[in-house]
């Protein structure tokens, strides 16, 4: 009996210590890729059939029903960092992937919306940001079935060296 009660309390406890693990998970994922080259590490990928979308170093953009967007750097700038602000999942629960740059910071802001933020080129791990001309896609993962919500939109700011 005695080791019955040992039992559960060791289950109980490790039940514990695991959802307290999973609630330090992040989601959703933001996933930022070069497309056809641009930055050093390109991933495979084309733009759809009509091209990729031109922008300038400030554009805007809503997460779709389905799969990523395509963008082209239509600046004639080489982007030195990506600035995305949002409205709608908590700071908390975004993390990132990328391969244009050398971090990706995820910023609770004053008024409640979020700042991701792209920057780093070049150093130990050698990256391009985003050079003139490039295409890259913005994607959008769920983690763990926490998703995006469909049509939330976002504003975006790249910095360039000039």
């Amino acid at each position: 009996m005695k080791t019955n009660r040992i039992l559960a309390v060791f289950v109980l406890v490790v039940l514990c210590s695991l959802s307290s693990l999973a609630q330090g998970t992040k989601d959703p994922k933001i996933i930022i890729h070069a497309v056809q080259g641009g930055g050093a590490s390109p991933t495979p990928g084309h733009c759809p059939e009509g091209g990729c979308t031109p922008v300038g170093v400030d554009f805007e953009f809503s997460i779709p029903q389905k799969g990523p967007l395509f963008f082209n750097n239509a600046s004639e700038q080489d982007w030195i960092s990506l600035t995305l602000i949002e409205t709608g999942v908590a700071a908390e629960n975004v993390s990132c992937a990328q391969n244009l740059f050398l971090s990706c910071s995820v910023i609770p802001r004053d008024d409640g919306s979020v700042q991701i933020v792209l920057s780093g080129i070049r150093g130990l791990n050698p990256r391009n940001g985003i050079l003139a001309g490039a295409n890259f896609s913005i994607g959008f993962a769920c983690v763990q079935g926490n998703c995006w919500p469909r049509g939330l939109s976002f504003t975006a700011h790249a910095g360039t060296s000039d």
